[in-house]
């Protein structure tokens, strides 16, 4: 595993533990330096190993993104300054694949993010025919590996899908994600280099699936 990114767990962790006691822009400042030693320029590293392995796999280079550490306070009763997770995306659209550490998390993902308005009516169309039943197996297939989803953003099916449609579950959602939490073990056997890739892998089906769609 290259060492730019063998520190990146650890020293995440190590960071937004301290953080967390003292999410203050002077804290943040003070420690500038070490978070863009140990946190940013590891994943920056990570960020294009992915990419390169991910165009090897789509023949196509991603978009890739490094989220910013600063949250956007404007709406939100939370005041703190700075997220306590650093979040990674790798995007060919439709599709985007995403590595996510935090305290207490290290999240693997896959998919859509959000629907627009005519993709939206694309996916629901699809759910609602034959390629639905598909849909619904790949994504049983998933879970039955260890996946996640999100809860659906909907509560009710929408119009004028029946209430009881078999898929109604798809037809709640607005996006497509799923993901797998690794485990510290995980890391420490293959590498996080290597346990990402092995979970973006699983997720191949889906994302193909969603290709297919959009």
């Amino acid at each position: 595993m290259p060492s730019e990114f063998s520190r990146l767990l650890p020293d995440a962790r190590a960071f937004f533990n301290e953080l967390a006691q003292d999410n203050t822009r002077d804290f943040f400042l003070a420690h500038k330096p070490r978070y863009e030693a140990d946190l940013r320029a590891p994943a920056l590293v990570l960020l294009d190993t992915i990419s390169a392995d991910l165009q090897r796999a789509y023949g196509a280079t991603p978009t890739q993104k490094l989220f910013r550490p600063h949250r956007d306070v404007r709406f939100s009763k939370d005041k703190t300054p700075y997220h306590l997770h650093l979040h990674m995306l790798w995007s060919t659209p439709p599709v985007g694949w995403f590595l996510g550490i935090a305290r207490d998390y290290l999240s693997v993902g896959g998919g859509v993010m959000g629907f627009d308005k005519d993709g939206l009516i694309d996916w629901r169309e699809v759910v609602d025919g034959p390629k639905g039943d598909t849909l619904a197996a790949i994504i049983s297939d998933l879970q039955s590996k260890g996946a996640r989803l999100d809860e659906p953003d909907l509560k009710r099916v929408p119009a004028p899908y029946d209430k009881d449609h078999p898929q109604g579950d798809l037809l709640r959602r607005k996006s497509m994600t799923v993901w797998f939490d690794l485990s510290d073990a995980d890391v420490a056997k293959h590498g996080l280099h290597s346990a990402t890739l092995t979970a973006f892998e699983k997720l191949n089906p889906l994302q193909e699936a969603l290709r297919d769609i959009f």
